[in-house]
C-alpha cells in the first residue's frame, strides 16, 4: 500500500456504518468449532473487525488483531469497550510484524494482496512457524484472474496466482480450499467484482 494515497476505508472506519460486511466471515463460523476456546487467535488486517469481535463475543478472551488502519483498530476498541470485550488491538504492519508467541488460529480476509507476494508469503511462512500443532489458518486472498478493481487497484500490489495460497500449505492438511469470483460493493463504491482464493488449513499434530 502506498504511503502518499488513502484507501476509501479510512474514511469510512471513521463512520458508524460498516464499510464491509458486519457479520464475521462465513467460513471463520463454519470452522470455529475445531479451534480451541482455550487457544490464542490472531485476526490480521482485522479492519472494523467484524471476525476479532465475534471471538470475543463467544467468550474467547486470548485474541490478538492488528491492522495497519488506526482509524479501524479504534473502532475495534471503542466497540470492545461498550461491549465490554477482551480483544488485544494493535495497528501494524504485517510486513514487520514478529511473533511473539504461537497461535491456535490465524486468520486474514481481504488483506494479503495489499502488500507485494514475497512480503505476503513471507508472513504466512512465518506464520505457519508460529502456529501450534493442531492449529488452523483460514486465509483469503485476491487473485489476479481479473484484474484488481478500480477502488483498490493502486494499492493491490500483490495480487496472488490462482492456486498459490494452496502450494504453500502442501505440508499441511487442506480442509477446504476454494477459487471463486463474486461481486462486492461498498459505501460510496460502485458494485464490481474480485478474484479470490480461500483455503483453510491444519497443521499436523
Amino acid at each position: 500500500m502506498t504511503d502518499s494515497a488513502k484507501p476509501f476505508w479510512e474514511e469510512t472506519y471513521k463512520s458508524e456504518a460498516s464499510t464491509f460486511s458486519p457479520e464475521p466471515n462465513g467460513t471463520l463460523r463454519e470452522f470455529e468449532h475445531i479451534i480451541g476456546r482455550e487457544r490464542a487467535v490472531l485476526d490480521v488486517g482485522c479492519g472494523e473487525g467484524q471476525n476479532c469481535l465475534y471471538l470475543a463475543r463467544q467468550g474467547r478472551t486470548n485474541v490478538d488483531a492488528f491492522d495497519l488502519s488506526l482509524n479501524g483498530i479504534e473502532r475495534v476498541r471503542k466497540r470492545c469497550r461498550e461491549e465490554k470485550l477482551s480483544i488485544n488491538a494493535f495497528t501494524a504492519d504485517l510486513r514487520e510484524f514478529r511473533f511473539e508467541k504461537d497461535y491456535g488460529l490465524i486468520m486474514s480476509f481481504g488483506t494479503l494482496h495489499f502488500v507485494s507476494r514475497e512480503d505476503w508469503r513471507g508472513f504466512i511462512l512465518r506464520a505457519k512457524e508460529h502456529t501450534s500443532p493442531g492449529g488452523v489458518h483460514i486465509m483469503q486472498i485476491f487473485t489476479d484472474t481479473v484484474p484488481a478493481s478500480p477502488d483498490i487497484a493502486q494499492f493491490a500490489i500483490g495480487l496472488a496466482k490462482d492456486g498459490e495460497l494452496r502450494e504453500l500449505y502442501e505440508d499441511w492438511d487442506i480442509l477446504q480450499f476454494k477459487s471463486y469470483t463474486f461481486e462486492d460493493e461498498h459505501p460510496g463504491v460502485p458494485k464490481h467484482t474480485h478474484a479470490s482464493n480461500k483455503l483453510v488449513a491444519k497443521r499436523k499434530q
